[in-house]
């Protein structure tokens, strides 16, 4: 079973046991969290009605806090001399999912 759940204004697919990266998250390390459910599916069937998804839930273990590779912004023009380097490092959150149910 595995689902499709809405974390960091991103979607990502889970099912048990898979350790996932998502946005920073504000909770401590050993925390239990309930994630948003979007689609839940279990091989055979999947479930996008609204209702029934308000029942499910997916069921995260917050592993570790940590902050992602740096990432460089170069900016240009040609012919004018303006040149601009930045770098950004996204902080993250590492979960463990524990247990996807259907409710």
């Amino acid at each position: 079973m595995y689902a499709v759940v809405a974390t960091g204004g991103k979607q990502i697919k889970v099912a048990e046991g898979d350790i996932v990266s998502v946005e920073k998250l504000d909770a401590e390390i050993g925390s239990t969290l309930d994630l948003d459910v979007l689609f839940l599916s279990d091989g055979d069937s999947a479930i996008i009605d609204k209702e029934s998804l308000a029942k499910a839930k997916v069921t995260v273990e917050v592993v570790d806090q940590y902050r992602g590779e740096k990432v460089m912004i170069f900016k240009f023009k040609k012919r004018k001399g303006y040149k601009l380097t930045k770098g950004h490092r996204q902080n993250l959150t590492r979960v463990l999912v524990k247990e996807v149910r259907q409710g």
